[in-house]
């Protein structure tokens, strides 16, 4: 996730502090992986620096000053174009686990026993994730959801590599 374009899209609603931007990325965004408030102040420096936002207001705060920031026209651009540009798929060509397994038949170990247990992982992660999904909210439904199917997917590529590790053997250990 870019955390630039998010804080840049959450100024289009209007300015607000670093505090009150923090705030908003993690009610939204932030359920489990909230932002540092450093992050955040060097975030906004970097925005600054790069035209994006400005400074609409200063106040005197209990500490140090609270800035106000605002989106500029060029974040406003900026957001716009970041939204329009599809996400890479990641096809998990080099996946660890693939590795593991590969490496489990070429050091003679039980391949199987390790789908077995990353198995008996993603059906815990899921059921974690379902219960989650039951009691959240619309947006953490859909957070969720997205999670849950790659799982899924996840555990049919378990299953089929089950399925061909005679054939895998054969073809890496010669």
């Amino acid at each position: 996730m870019s955390i630039g374009h998010t804080l840049l899209g959450l100024l289009e609603s209007g300015p607000r502090h670093g505090y009150d931007l923090k705030r908003a990325f993690d009610e939204k965004f932030g359920h489990d992986r909230p932002l540092h408030y450093g992050q955040v102040y060097s975030t906004m420096s970097r925005l600054l620096k790069n035209g994006l936002v400005e400074v609409d207001g200063i106040e005197p705060g209990g500490g140090p000053e609270r800035k106000r920031y605002a989106i500029t026209e060029a974040g406003v651009t900026d957001v716009q174009q970041w939204l329009a540009t599809p996400e890479k798929p990641e096809p998990y060509l080099q996946s660890t686990l693939y590795t593991k397994v590969v490496l489990a038949l070429l050091t003679h170990r039980d391949a199987a026993d390790i789908l077995d247990t990353q198995r008996a992982e993603h059906l815990r992660m899921m059921r974690i994730l379902t219960d989650r999904k039951r009691k959240g909210d619309l947006a953490d439904q859909l957070i969720c959801d997205h999670a849950l199917f790659h799982l899924e997917a996840d555990l049919r590529w378990l299953e089929l590599t089950a399925a061909r590790l005679d054939k895998l053997r054969e073809a890496v250990v010669r």
